[in-house]
């Protein structure tokens, strides 16, 4: 009933987290956006998961709750890098963070 909408949802959601992580100079954003775009498959998977049988198929649920874990730590890890980053050279964009041509 609620499938289709959870999965245009989802679709969107994923779509605008792309937009960020191409457009944003800021790795703090790029990391927020890959979680909302992590967050927006995960939401398409699930409602594209059908009920067979009166059941609910839970082969979608354990992949999308792997997922969320690897998720989770790959989030936790890239913020440790970020702050690592932030501590080292003060700033967390791209563009300042190319080597500078020495002359």
């Amino acid at each position: 009933m609620n499938a289709p909408l959870y999965a245009v949802i989802g679709a969107l959601l994923f779509v605008m987290a792309l937009r960020a992580l191409f457009l944003s100079p800021h790795l703090l954003h790029k990391l927020i956006a890959g979680n909302i775009a992590a967050s927006g498959v995960f939401l398409t998977f699930i409602g594209q998961a059908g009920v067979t049988d009166g059941a609910v198929d839970p082969v979608p649920q354990a992949l999308v709750l792997t997922g969320i874990v690897i998720s989770v730590s790959i989030t936790a890890f890239a913020l440790s890098v970020l702050r690592r980053l932030h501590e080292c050279h003060g700033h967390a964009h791209l563009e300042a963070s190319r080597p500078r041509k020495r002359q």
